[in-house]
């Protein structure tokens, strides 16, 4: 288990695992992405996009937020 107080954003990690397993939106300084959150890490998230895990780096994320399902 990690320590919080090696992790830059304690509230942002605990949120991040509260929301694993569940469709997010993350918008970080760069992009968009969409997709399953499989992973959070002290300095990265886990993210799975058609079944492929993209890593993000959790200084970069400027906002996330669980992902609507249209009807």
């Amino acid at each position: 288990m990690t320590q919080l107080g090696s992790i830059s954003n304690p509230y942002l990690y605990e949120t991040l695992n509260m929301m694993i397993d569940q469709p997010i939106v993350v918008q970080t300084e760069k992009i968009i992405q969409q997709g399953k959150l499989i992973s959070v890490l002290p300095e990265d998230i886990v993210v799975e996009v058609s079944r492929s895990p993209f890593f993000i780096r959790m200084e970069e994320i400027v906002w996330v937020t669980l992902a609507t399902r249209k009807k």
